[in-house]
């Protein structure tokens, strides 16, 4: 598993909050709310988060929540329902994926469950996102998409 540690700053997002269950409802929100929410505050270009909440093993799956968010400035005032927050800096696991929505939790899982416990490192009480530069791509015809899974990490 090719997982890089990076050093991230802090950063500013706003984002929409989707409450409900993961995988493909999520996609929909993205192509629904979030991309038109953001095309009409001008955040087309910019980079994405995608952040997850809950550990839908534990939480009921029509209570989990997700953020589909961009960076913005400091001084944005979007429309709509919009919040806004800071993705905390500090060392981040990478893994770059590529592939589907139903290949999200494998990807989670792998990066969790089996790099996790042999790296000498362990999880803080940051979030774990998704990272999608402005250079991600997104086939819909395939649902094929790219992004990075990042997991805050620290020393043992």
């Amino acid at each position: 598993m090719n997982v890089e540690i990076v050093d991230r700053q802090p950063t500013q997002i706003a984002y929409l909050r989707y409450v409900g269950p993961y995988g493909s409802p999520i996609s929909a929100f993205w192509q629904t709310q979030a991309y038109p929410w953001m095309v009409t505050n001008s955040l087309i270009g910019r980079a994405r988060y995608g952040i997850s909440h809950d550990d839908p093993n534990v939480t009921a799956a029509a209570q989990c929540r997700y953020d589909a968010g961009c960076e913005v400035p400091a001084n944005f005032a979007g429309t709509g329902n919009a919040h806004r927050t800071i993705i905390p800096g500090g060392k981040y696991a990478a893994l770059n994926f590529k592939g589907t929505m139903a290949e999200f939790e494998p990807a989670w899982m792998a990066l969790l469950r089996d790099w996790l416990p042999s790296s000498g490192l362990q999880l803080d009480s940051r979030p774990m996102f998704e990272y999608y530069p402005v250079d991600s791509r997104y086939d819909p015809a395939t649902g094929v998409l790219e992004c990075k899974l990042c997991v805050p990490v620290m020393p043992l």
